[in-house]
């Protein structure tokens, strides 16, 4: 699954990426790691009378969390939107929200390997020679708006899907092994946000493998402790420690 992202680049690029107005209200600040279950503030992209960027809160809160304690519950395991279930299971949250896209922009994001030994070790991940690139998503707003604001809280998901062959090697071991987030690439972007698009044509985005190709990838210090909010953070280590993917 992906529960670690990284955006350390200007948000103004996400109007150069989509070629739309900047906005100046957006106030985000970088991080090279922000963990989900942190329900922090990221830079997204909605389509609601036009493309607007958001600050939205990572894991959904979905229209059946309508008490703090429901929230508290099940909240935790929101961050994520496995991409089988969007079409095919009409009973899953992410069925009932499908017209309820978002682009997820990140420069990055984290996966664990399974080398054998006492902790896995983190990657870095990212599509080559970008600044910049986003991931499919659904989001939703909470049905609780915030106790001391009032504010109405914009929240998503991103969606993963079948791992290609790379994470297939990184992404190795554990419950949720072998999947991926969906990487989009811009042309998929604005397709994902098209106000009419139907579920085949939904289908097919779902299906979309990004080429390994298109990746890089290092192994990084765990990213599990706490450290400084730095370059640090994805810094590459000695590969040479390790087994070669």
């Amino acid at each position: 699954m992906c529960y670690d992202m990284s955006f350390f680049s200007n948000i103004r690029l996400i109007s150069d990426y989509l070629q739309i107005p900047a906005s100046d209200s957006i106030s985000f600040t970088p991080t090279y790691h922000q963990v989900a279950q942190a329900f922090g503030k990221w830079p997204v992209v909605i389509n609601e009378d036009g493309y607007k960027i958001k600050l939205f809160e990572w894991g959904v809160i979905a229209d059946y969390m309508n008490t703090p304690e429901k929230i508290k519950e099940y909240r935790s395991s929101m961050a994520n939107a496995r991409s089988e279930k969007v079409l095919e299971d009409k009973r899953s949250v992410w069925h009932r929200i499908r017209h309820q896209r978002c682009l997820v922009f990140t420069t990055g994001f984290f996966e664990h390997r399974d080398i054998k030994a006492k902790k896995k070790l983190p990657y870095f991940i990212k599509v080559k020679d970008e600044k910049l690139f986003c991931f499919a998503g659904f989001y939703n707003y909470s049905p609780l708006p915030d106790a001391e604001t009032g504010e109405v809280i914009g929240t998503f998901a991103i969606i993963t899907r079948p791992a290609n062959a790379m994470l297939t090697k990184i992404h190795n071991a554990g419950p949720n092994s072998h999947r991926m987030p969906l990487v989009l690439t811009n042309e998929l972007a604005k397709k994902w946000l098209d106000a009419n698009l139907d579920d085949n044509e939904m289908k097919k985005i779902l299906d979309f493998e990004f080429p390994d190709s298109e990746l890089e990838a290092w192994p990084v210090n765990t990213i599990r402790t706490r450290k400084e909010d730095n370059e640090t953070v994805i810094a590459k280590i000695d590969t040479t420690l390790f087994p070669s993917l």
